[in-house]
């Protein structure tokens, strides 16, 4: 399991929050591939965090919250196969494009 959230960040660290909503009837199915995706994803060289948690207010939404310990293994996590699969299969069960809001903790 990666390491706790930090109390500021490094220089070098990436965060990000991609949103996933659910096309009707496709939410077992997005959380399965999530699931899945967040297993696979974790063991990524340079992963600090890599959770998928569904939204309780808003239902068919996932939210995932992710770190980089480096700009370079967010770009090699992005070309691992497990990464362009889920990328490629996961339209049709979303009802809109994912979305990925890059974050910044404050100091």
């Amino acid at each position: 399991m990666p390491n706790p959230l930090p109390t500021r960040q490094e220089a070098a660290e990436v965060w990000l929050m991609p949103v996933f909503i659910a096309k009707a009837g496709h939410e077992d199915d997005l959380q399965e591939a999530l699931h899945s995706l967040q297993k696979l994803s974790r063991n990524d060289p340079g992963c600090l965090e890599y959770t998928v948690f569904f939204d309780g207010q808003r239902p068919g939404t996932f939210v995932l919250f992710e770190g980089w310990a480096r700009k370079e293994d967010l770009e090699a996590h992005n070309e691992e196969d497990h990464v362009k699969k889920f990328v490629k299969g996961v339209d049709p069960l979303l009802a809109v494009p994912f979305a990925v809001t890059p974050l910044t903790p404050l100091t």
